[in-house]
């Protein structure tokens, strides 16, 4: 673990400017530097770089955060590998914390022992492959055959396993390398009745598997003869640099490409992956026959939330063809997934009435993940053309597992998730699920002010914005996971007698945390240099209306909390059945209704009875 004085030396030295310049072409721009976005593709430079702040933000795309961020993002480096890398940029040297225990220091050292052990076997399989006869007059010969060029072979690291017992497992023991490592990899496998060991992979060519930092953590062979007693691929087992659930082949090559193209291609097999790259279509990566994963999905949202995925038999037409008209097969043959899934359920359920309505069931469920509800009621009525089934039924079972979704995520009876309106859903603004604009400005408040003493001539001297600000949310909840943490943190720190800036969050070593703390700080808009002198108008600063920007904020979101609960209310009193809980809701939408008055009068605002 690196240090916190080297982390505190790396975020001192670190200038925002400098770091993102080395990337992106910034102008200046008032107190603040202009560029065109690295993260997404525009035409119109809406990437500000705050040097004051030492922070960045995208008003395009909404990526924030400060130079470490900047690095993790840009190169997908991990929160280490961008602190080294700024070390490095500012020749500072990287000290280790010395409170760092004898068994988290040999865990490390076990890890990286294990991926050395992995890359003299990378260097082993492609010096075979280029060397040997064998390598060349088999390996070599197949890949050609696949219409493979030397430089994509070359790319991917691909190389070929003699078809020897120990080749491997006796270069590598005699280069020094400890066979309870190469055991641990799964390039080699225990003999304990001749105790010995032999190669895991034997007369294969070879597919090296990276890590998103590019190093070797497992391999993929593929057998070139009949075998039936021989399974076509075999892949390393899993390890403690492997964890199959969480890799997808290719990646390392395709995380710049996918976050280009804003579009990640799936596919089943290395070969695929590799045949795609040299077409020209490079946001390509391989399940490698594993059925997707959450962690593979979490790998590929790290660079886009578009996935299309390409089945076997797709790639088998279009892995050859470049370009413009691999786009366009694309374009022509690409279905959404859930209009997908209701074609290909409703030929398994043919016309059996009790697998349709469990089809119908399945469908809505998946329709009720989709956050969005325009989206999720588009689907609704496409689908109920696909099922012939009558709309309102699928609104109808839509709501019913919303509701459980709800009532399961926030362990809560009472409170139920608002039904959508299916005729009224496009014409109007459907209800909000959330308080994120009011959350987003206490926050805000509270990261730019929160240290702020003697702030008000009606506030006692020792208040600080902080602790009023959190003395007067009454313990409101917010919707935002990362903005309950920042009022968690911020609460923790007052409690343990500090007072953070918003420094201690731009830097903080949650990267979430940075990157939020940093989108919120920003803004698009700064007057120019000597603007007010030039011109004669003196703008007045929110630090000198403080009092008024605070209480205002708190008002607004205890008001739109306050309207959510009556309109959840209204929904609970619209289905209560019995008299008592009819009477319960009404005298619940009295109080509600009366609060709601006494927050618009504090916020000056007509109530229309």
């Amino acid at each position: 673990m690196i240090r916190k004085e080297t982390v505190d030396r790396i975020m001192e030295s670190a200038l925002i400017d400098e770091v993102v310049g080395d990337f992106v072409q910034l102008k200046k721009r008032g107190a603040n530097l202009l560029g065109v976005c690295p993260f997404h593709d525009e035409k119109t430079p809406s990437f500000t770089v705050s040097p004051a702040k030492g922070i960045y933000k995208c008003f395009g795309c909404g990526k924030a955060g400060n130079s470490v961020n900047f690095i993790m993002e840009h190169e997908k480096y991990s929160y280490p590998e961008a602190l080294r890398y700024l070390a490095k940029k500012y020749s500072i040297e990287v000290e280790e914390d010395e409170t760092v225990s004898d068994e988290d220091k040999e865990r490390y050292d076990h890890r990286e022992s294990l991926l050395i052990v992995s890359d003299f076997a990378r260097r082993y399989y492609t010096g075979v492959l280029w060397e040997t006869e064998e390598g060349q007059s088999i390996g070599l010969s197949y890949f050609k055959e696949r219409g493979f060029r030397e430089e994509v072979i070359k790319k991917f690291e691909l190389g070929y396993s003699l078809n020897e017992w120990d080749g491997l497992t006796k270069k590598a023991t005699e280069s020094g390398y400890l066979r309870e490592l190469l055991e641990e990899t799964g390039l080699s496998i225990r003999n304990e009745e001749k105790n010995s060991s032999y190669d895991r992979f034997r007369g294969r060519v070879m597919f090296p598997i990276h890590n998103l930092s590019g190093r070797v953590i497992g391999f993929g062979g593929r057998i070139l003869k009949t075998d039936p007693k021989s399974p076509k691929y075999v892949n390393s087992p899993e390890s403690e640099i492997y964890h199959k659930s969480d890799v997808l082949y290719g990646a390392y090559f395709a995380k710049k490409a996918i976050r280009d193209q804003d579009n990640c291609f799936l596919v089943e097999g290395y070969t695929d992956v590799v045949s795609l790259h040299q077409s020209g279509i490079e946001n390509v990566v391989a399940s490698s026959g594993t059925s997707l994963t959450s962690g593979q999905i979490r790998l590929i949202a790290r660079f886009t939330k578009n996935i299309t995925i390409l089945f076997d038999g797709d790639t088998a037409g279009v892995k050859a063809v470049g370009g413009a008209a691999f786009s366009r097969y694309i374009a022509d043959n690409q279905k959404d997934f859930i209009l997908f899934k209701t074609g290909l359920l409703l030929d398994e359920v043919k016309n059996d009435p009790i697998r349709k309505a469990q089809l119908i069931y399945e469908i809505v469920e998946t329709i009720a993940k989709i956050p969005d509800q325009i989206k999720a009621a588009l689907f609704i009525k496409e689908c109920s053309v696909l099922m012939d089934v009558e709309e309102r039924i699928l609104v109808s079972e839509y709501n019913k597992v919303r509701r459980k979704q709800t009532r399961r995520e926030h362990n809560q009876e009472e409170l139920q998730m608002p039904e959508i309106d299916i005729e009224h859903v496009i014409q109007k603004p459907s209800f909000s699920e959330n308080d994120e604009i009011q959350e987003r400005d206490i926050i805000r408040l509270l990261l730019s002010y929160g240290h702020e003493l003697n702030w008000s001539k009606d506030v006692e001297e020792d208040v600080s914005v902080a602790r009023y600000i959190l003395e007067h949310l009454d313990n409101i909840e917010f919707g935002n996971a990362a903005y309950q943490k920042i009022v968690y943190l911020y609460t923790q720190e007052l409690n343990d007698g500090r007072s953070p800036d918003e420094k201690f969050f731009l830097n903080h070593e949650d990267s979430e945390l940075r990157e939020v703390s940093a989108g919120i700080v920003s803004t698009p808009y700064s007057l120019s240099e000597n603007w007010e002198k030039r011109h004669g108008i003196y703008v007045t600063s929110e630090e000198q209306l403080l009092r008024a920007a605070v209480e205002n904020s708190l008002t607004h979101l205890k008001m739109r909390k306050v309207i959510r609960l009556i309109e959840m209310n209204k929904q609970n009193l619209k289905e209560a059945e019995a008299e008592d809980d009819q009477r319960k809701y009404m005298d619940i939408h009295i109080q509600l209704t009366a609060l709601k008055i006494q927050l618009s009068k504090e916020l000056g605002a007509v109530i229309l009875k």
